[in-house]
């Protein structure tokens, strides 16, 4: 199939292409031009403003693709932009967990129902993140529903390839012995692995289902658990304090997502404790040989 994959050169985009590429999909990827990939000649690159329509009507007004895999559509305006100005079989938006409005365990997919939510046209500053995301989902099941669509829900995407690095703050405060202010400690936290976020949407390429889907690695771990874990291996302790650092994950609730649907469907996701610290011990590593600790 043609696909084309906005949001490619970076994080789970990139597993997601090189899935995608191992499938044996001929793949395009669209960027601004800016970020060097490593794809080489497997795939086809075109050059596009996401926000922008007219840059959208004019590298994409007079293609097609099977599917178009977004990444990057933050509000319901991306999503018309887009929508408007491209031809695709299929569309698979990737959405998150911050849509549902109220975090607890075993969140499932009807919790939030994006067809009849009130949709706003909005821009990506004009409300919270959790607001804006929900809008995208609202204009791509109410006003494009003749797209052959789903919306993909993350919680948390962790990987060595984490530009966020809110999971590796962590570890980097309890080696520099640097303060934390952290208010979840016992919190039950959802993630998924970067990879597995990548072969997910892969996977739903292929797949002839529409709607909404919730993804993450079976299972929940405390921030107490994974302190307790570098802790151990590194002989350091962690500092806590109400002047030091926030912690990045202040403020969650014990949450996850309920992946029955895609269990249903045919996916199977692999336990979090599989490989949650083989990451820890990478991100320990990356600050021993940065620091020299």
């Amino acid at each position: 199939m043609k696909i084309l994959v906005l949001g490619g050169t970076r994080f789970f985009g990139v597993h997601l292409v090189n899935a995608l590429v191992e499938k044996g999909h001929d793949v395009t990827i669209a960027t601004r031009g800016l970020t060097k990939d490593s794809f080489g000649e497997k795939v086809n690159r075109i050059v596009i403003e996401r926000t922008s329509p007219d840059s959208l009507a004019n590298v994409l007004g007079d293609k097609y693709y099977d599917v178009v895999c977004d990444n990057l559509a933050y509000c319901s305006n991306d999503v018309k932009y887009l929508l408007d100005n491209i031809k695709c079989g299929r569309y698979v938006m990737t959405s998150t967990a911050s849509v549902y409005d109220k975090l607890h365990m075993g969140i499932t997919e009807s919790e939030f129902n994006p067809h009849t939510y009130e949709l706003k046209w909005c821009s990506r500053m004009d409300y919270p993140y959790p607001e804006i995301k929900r809008q995208a989902e609202c204009a791509l099941f109410q006003e494009y529903s003749h797209f052959e669509a789903v919306a993909v829900r993350f919680p948390y995407v962790v990987g060595e390839d984490d530009y966020t690095e809110r999971l590796y703050f962590y570890v980097k405060s309890i080696l520099e012995e640097n303060p934390m202010h952290i208010d979840c400690l016992d919190e039950e936290i959802p993630f998924i692995k970067s990879t597995e976020a990548g072969q997910f949407i892969a996977w739903i390429v292929e797949q002839d289902f529409t709607g909404t889907i919730n993804g993450n690695n079976t299972g929940t771990i405390t921030l107490h658990e994974i302190i307790d874990y570098v802790e151990k291996k590194t002989s350091k302790k962690a500092i806590y304090s109400m002047t030091g650092a926030e912690g990045p994950y202040n403020g969650v609730e014990s949450f996850n997502l309920d992946t029955k649907h895609a269990k249903d469907l045919g996916y199977d996701f692999p336990e979090l404790r599989e490989w949650i610290y083989n990451l820890i011990d990478c991100y320990i590593q990356k600050v021993n040989s940065i620091f020299k600790i």
